[in-house]
């Protein structure tokens, strides 16, 4: 294996496609050819690339759910009531979590139980195992886009048969879907399998079929600052469209700090702008996920949550945004509670969209600090890979100049540690080995201060454990005396 941001030749490309079809009886079904054809005679409005490009010159935000169950039949059942009672405008397909670690029989046991059950005994869609056909008949029975939703380190067979089945949409990359999700997996070994994917969809695109490509911008969705997720996304951007991706949907969790969410959706699209220059014809739009921590027990304190975050989502123009529910902090949701969560965002998108967040000069100066530390920590990696984004990407995780806040893989150094500041936005109390400039780390030191001072105490790591918990217990920043 060696791994460098180069379009993979088709020579390579085929070699490793005979072993990838080959991990289980359904890829046999998979033929290119044939699934090309297929998403060529797809209704326009099933294509996600032409649904974002659309909302994205109206200036509208797009609503979608998370959902998946085991059965095609419920699977159908459940995905229509959303878009009919809860009004989504575009549609997930969550896999379940014994195909995201490639253990395919194990998911067709489930799926077996399932069916002696009546009911899905898995935590979602396991579409490997149902193969092309069984993907087609969900992108048969619906009437809105699908997007393949999971977590997977090595998504190669999964990509195969969802794309071949009329998936136009695929979320996921070697970092996003490995570092937080994965213990044990490389991020050497993760960058290539996904080079592997972006390569595929690439061939879609050579053959004029639009297939939009969204890495997952949250992490761990636990106090990741703008600039962390941000340098994320755009690695993950430039090795995507290197192997032949031309539409991107990138990504980021909500914080909670209304300027410091619109500023970072912002800065998102003009920094990938920036970055992908070199690339012709490429789609960019942004999604934002709603609050990915903990949620409150109580659905009245949840929906708040909920609302606070369609509201930040339309004031910063996010193109979609990922719809939480008022079961978060409960388990898997009922179909009902999911098209309340999306009935609630669909509300506040509606009252807000003629809306303008006004600049000022708040709003600026956290803009030019999310783009200097972003800066800051690509230079680097641009850098220690003497200008190749894959290999500089390893020696940053190795080195901690790439650093993700609590994520379980023995490859990222774990180091920094996150806090809010006075006003909820998120900083950096330990900044670990990321490359700031001095006036950088004085701006966040400053601004955690500002809390300590508020509260009466030195910032460290208390600050930490009390903001993890804080929306949870129905506040945004971890007060002492509260």
């Amino acid at each position: 294996m060696e791994l460098k941001n180069q379009k993979w030749d088709l020579e390579k490309f085929n070699q490793i496609r005979a072993e990838v079809l080959g991990q289980w009886p359904t890829g046999d079904a998979v033929d290119l050819d044939e699934a090309i054809a297929y998403h060529k005679n797809l209704a326009p409005e099933k294509v996600m690339a032409n649904k974002l490009a659309t909302a994205k010159k109206e200036g509208v935000s797009l609503i979608q759910p998370r959902a998946g169950v085991a059965l095609i039949d419920q699977h159908i059942e459940l995905l229509q009531f959303l878009r009919e009672e809860g009004r989504a405008d575009v549609l997930p397909t969550t896999i379940d979590s014994y195909t995201r670690q490639n253990n395919y029989q194990e998911a067709a046991d489930g799926i077996e139980e399932s069916r002696n059950e009546g009911r899905s005994l898995l935590n979602g869609f396991p579409a490997v195992n149902h193969g092309v056909d069984g993907c087609r008949q969900l992108v048969e029975a619906l009437d809105a886009p699908l997007q393949v939703r999971h977590g997977t380190p090595d998504a190669r067979l999964l990509a195969e048969i969802t794309l071949a089945g009329g998936f136009t949409d695929y979320e996921g990359g070697g970092i996003s879907y490995n570092i937080p999700y994965a213990k044990d997996v490389s991020i050497e070994q993760t960058l290539y399998d996904w080079q592997y994917v972006d390569r595929l969809i690439g061939l879609y695109e050579e053959r004029g079929v639009k297939i939009n490509r969204e890495p997952f911008g949250p992490l761990t969705g636990t106090l990741v600052p703008p600039s962390v997720s941000h340098s994320v996304a755009i690695i993950e951007a430039l090795l995507a469209v290197e192997q032949g991706v031309k539409n991107l949907t990138l990504g980021y969790g909500q914080c909670g700090n209304l300027i410091q969410d619109v500023a970072a959706i912002k800065t998102l699209e003009e920094l990938a702008e920036e970055y992908l220059a070199d690339y012709d014809d490429i789609m960019l739009t942004t999604v934002f996920h709603q609050w990915m921590g903990g949620f409150p027990q109580d659905e009245a304190q949840a929906f708040g949550v909920i609302s606070w975050g369609a509201a930040t989502a339309a004031l910063a123009k996010a193109t979609k945004v990922i719809v939480k529910t008022p079961h978060e902090a409960l388990g898997i949701p009922t179909k009902e509670a999911n098209a309340q969560g999306l009935r609630t965002t669909k509300q506040l998108i509606n009252m807000l969209k003629d809306q303008e967040f006004a600049s000022n000069g708040r709003l600026e100066k956290e803009k030019e600090m999310i783009k200097k530390e972003t800066r800051q920590i690509l230079d680097r990696v641009f850098e220690l890979g003497d200008g190749d984004i894959a290999q500089g990407t390893v020696k940053a995780f190795t080195s901690g100049i790439i650093d993700i806040p609590f994520a379980p893989s023995r490859y990222n150094a774990g180091n920094i540690l996150p806090a809010r500041d006075n006003e909820g936005a998120v900083r950096y109390l330990n900044p670990g080995n990321l490359p700031f400039s001095d006036e950088v780390l004085e701006f966040n030191q400053a601004k955690l201060e500002e809390r300590g001072k508020e509260e009466l105490r030195e910032p460290n790591f208390q600050m930490v454990i009390d903001d993890i918990y804080a929306i949870g217990k129905g506040k945004l920043v971890g007060r002492p005396r509260e």
